[in-house]
């Protein structure tokens, strides 16, 4: 069994078996898709949450062993490694425990106690540490035999002093107590926040912390991450207050056994600095650094949580698309896809420079309409959107066709259009085309488009770039694999942005495949990938059930993998039919007697997905794409009045609210108070990016632009609240939103750039290893 495997068990609430099993698919090269997907029996069923967090756990552990293996070599090094120290450096299970056990040992610069031992003052140190002689003995006699002048100790006093330095750093340097004292800082602690003097009377987006005091181990991963950046502005002065009193108390205790000995006041005196010059700054830094490290786990995984939302929000399909990237001065990029995304016919519409140019616009775009057939209208969110959607419905009405016309995120479709991407796949558009083509083609399928872009640019996470970048990437890296593998691609049509995240391919696999495809034509059956270069049997079973083959084999281009379609075989045997007339045949399906086909290597879990897969082959996960309508007449927050109930789409959802877009270029925030008539701590036990709210308007600050929403209020006053997913009532064929937007409008104080916590069906893995806020409130 795997050294972990028991540890991480009882941590994760698991069986040893499973633990293990997990581990050693992993080390045999298996990827966390495939081992969720296809080897349900080896782990018990776990699902991608449970198994990264055992792979993400294991990791954390070898890291601590690793770091252990160096402290004992380097103390043994030293001639310094006893039993007992040995014993404890084993015992040891966080890193804290491990670096204050190695403090004593580990280099340093010149101290002041390292001075007085130069100058003979250990022994007389260990006089004080010891708590030898009584009270009433005369102490410059003790003290005399250490002075000398010549080593720099002119007088009593001044070998006192160096004793006490000595003694100081003992107790900092004491495991045990620095131990009580981190505990201690980490119950009672507080987070405390100033304004800076020189700012002390300017407006800027941290006023709500230019006085501010929390209890450490409450601080939200928002606050601490808003607090750490306005101290990084230089706007405000961020310091965590300890109980100083108390911890000074709870070290001379336990210092001071003796207090009636002739050093006692002396020794107390080095506890007190030990905490004052020392240990205390020291803590500060390390907890500063846990406080930064949770905050930074907290936000990711917010990140997270509103990256999967967004990349699996229901695609439009294969739908015509009229794709508008709007521009005032420079003009409204117009680009028309076919119904797989291929550009067909691009031009520049200058709407608003003239009532000539604005004329000749209108007859391009009825042109468009007309000869193309569009069933949807995409339209970016950006600067001149309104007036690009105002301008598209008058020439709808103009022609008297219905064409839903839908507001798309524009967030990182600039970015995009500008990279060695866009620029390989349309070396011929102009940049701002290119961006009109991502904002069509993310409104036909969000997974296959955004996959392109730098996740941290897509605009719904959480200070994404205050938080620990290489944690960021590991987890946006961990959320794309599993989102591109739960729905499954289609490797003769899929980019190799898309591909390299399929399980088992990569980046040059990928462009691999799309070259062979292009050399050889399309592929036809999924054994015909093993022709590719690179792409071995250990690969092929790791990515072939997530690569989708529309050919002669019906089973290609389901979700069933190939080392099962002999059993699906015998079942259509079985049945007296061809396996094309089983693949898709819910009738057929629902008469195979499961138990006839368990075995050694096929249990229930897995036969039951081939079941499900037979029933209903490759059905997409995303859901059905629909329109959420919004009023019309609703251009600018100046529109927006107290008291309307207004329809919505969630964009972001933050630990203390979320961001809703309810049509005019101006997210609005539902505080997580105000979420629900009932009493909500996590805003995503009720709301996720995506869901279709209906809100009240509490109020508007057009000073500060800023939109309090309220469902609450809403569902008091008697209004319908719509379900997840589906269309509100009302509004008719009017302005929809497709994707996230980023909550644009909050108080940058408060306002993350986006994010959302984990989702309320997954299972979240335990704080790390290291952190000391682990059993307190987060």
């Amino acid at each position: 069994m795997h050294a972990y495997a028991v540890e991480l068990s009882k941590e994760l609430g698991l069986r040893p078996e499973q633990v293990d099993k997990t581990l050693a698919l992993h080390e045999e090269g298996a990827t966390v898709p495939f081992i969720a997907r296809y080897r349900k029996e080896a782990t018990g069923g776990l699902d991608e949450v449970q198994i990264q967090a055992i792979l993400d756990r294991a990791g954390e552990r070898a890291e601590l062993d690793s770091r252990r293996d160096t402290i004992l070599r380097t103390i043994e090094g030293q001639g310094k490694l006893t039993p007992e120290l040995a014993q404890a450096l084993q015992r040891a299970r966080t890193r804290a425990e491990l670096e204050d056990l190695y403090l004593p040992y580990k280099p340093k610069r010149r101290t002041r106690a390292a001075i007085a031992r130069e100058r003979g003052l250990e022994p007389l140190a260990d006089l004080l540490w010891k708590q030898e002689g009584k009270r009433g003995e005369d102490v410059a006699a003790r003290v005399r035999p250490y002075v000398d002048a010549e080593k720099g100790v002119p007088d009593v006093d001044a070998a006192l002093a160096g004793a006490r330095d000595i003694c100081a750093e003992r107790v900092s340097e004491d495991a045990a107590l620095r131990r009580e004292a981190r505990e201690l800082c980490v119950r009672k602690g507080r987070l405390h926040s100033a304004v800076v003097s020189a700012k002390k009377n300017e407006t800027t987006k941290f006023e709500a912390y230019y006085s501010h005091e929390e209890p450490l181990a409450q601080a939200p991963s928002h606050r601490v991450l808003a607090l750490m950046r306005g101290e990084a502005e230089e706007v405000l002065r961020v310091k965590l207050a300890f109980p100083d009193d108390e911890v000074k108390g709870q070290l001379s205790s336990r210092v001071v056994n003796k207090p009636q000995a002739l050093f006692a006041s002396e020794l107390r005196a080095a506890t007190e600095d030990a905490w004052e010059r020392l240990m205390g700054p020291s803590l500060e830094s390390e907890l500063r650094a846990e406080l930064k490290e949770r905050a930074d786990r907290q936000a990711i995984g917010v990140f997270g949580e509103n990256l999967r939302h967004l990349l699996l929000s229901p695609p439009a399909g294969t739908r015509a698309v009229v794709a508008l990237d709007p521009g005032l001065r420079t003009g409204v990029k117009m680009v028309m896809l076919d119904a797989t995304g291929t550009v067909v016919e691009t031009a520049t519409l200058y709407t608003e420079r003239s009532p000539d140019e604005r004329a000749r616009a209108a007859r391009q775009l009825a042109t468009v309409v007309q000869k193309h057939k569009p069933e949807l209208i995409a339209v970016g969110n950006g600067t001149g959107s309104r007036e690009a959607e105002g301008f598209v419905r008058e020439v709808l009405q103009g022609l008297g066709t219905k064409v839903p016309v839908v507001s798309v995120s524009e967030q990182g479709a600039s970015i995009y259009s500008a990279s060695e991407v866009a620029r390989e796949e349309f070396p011929e558009l102009d940049v701002s085309l290119r961006g009109a083509v991502s904002i069509g083609r993310r409104l036909q399928d969000p997974l296959a488009e955004l996959v392109k872009i730098d996740p941290k640019s897509i605009g719904v996470g959480q200070y994404q770039h205050d938080v620990d970048q290489g944690m960021l990437k590991k987890k946006l890296g961990e959320v794309v694999d599993s989102c591109v593998n739960a729905v499954g691609v289609d490797v003769n049509t899929a980019s190799p942005q898309l591909l390299e995240h399929v399980s088992g391919v990569g980046p040059t696999l990928a462009k691999k495949l799309v070259a062979y495809r292009s050399q050889k034509g399309a592929f036809t059956t999924r054994r015909e990938l093993l022709k590719v270069g690179g792409l071995g049997p250990k690969t092929f079973e790791q990515a072939a059930g997530f690569l989708r083959v529309r050919g002669r084999e019906p089973l290609d281009s389901s979700a069933v993998h190939p080392e099962r379609y002999a059993v699906v075989e015998r079942m259509a045997k079985d049945l007296g039919v061809e396996v094309s007339a089983l693949v898709g045949n819910a009738t057929l399906v629902r008469k195979i007697d499961p138990k006839r086909y368990l075995g050694p290597d096929l249990g229930e879990l897995t036969l039951q997905d081939i079941l499900s897969e037979l029933e209903k082959p490759s059905r997409d996960p995303r859901g059905d794409f629909s329109a959420p309508a919004m009023r019309e007449d609703l251009k600018t927050l100046e529109d927006v009045k107290e008291g309307m109930v207004l329809q919505g789409v969630v964009t972001n959802v933050t630990a203390f609210g979320a961001f809703v877009d309810v049509g005019v270029h101006q997210d609005g925030l539902v505080h997580v108070s105000q979420l629900s008539t009932r009493f909500v701590k996590d805003p995503s036990e009720v709301v996720k990016v995506g869901d279709r709210l209906t809100v009240k308007v509490l109020t508007v600050d057009l000073a500060r632009k800023r939109l309090a929403l309220s469902v609450r209020a809403a569902q008091e006053g008697g209004t319908p609240q719509p379900s997840s997913g589906r269309p509100p009532s009302g509004g008719g064929a009017g302005r929809v939103t497709a994707a996230a937007s980023g909550g644009k409008g909050a108080p940058p104080s408060a306002r993350p750039a986006g994010g959302k916590p984990p989702e309320k069906t997954e299972k979240k893995g335990p704080e790390p290893f290291n952190n000391p806020f682990r059993n307190l409130k987060s």
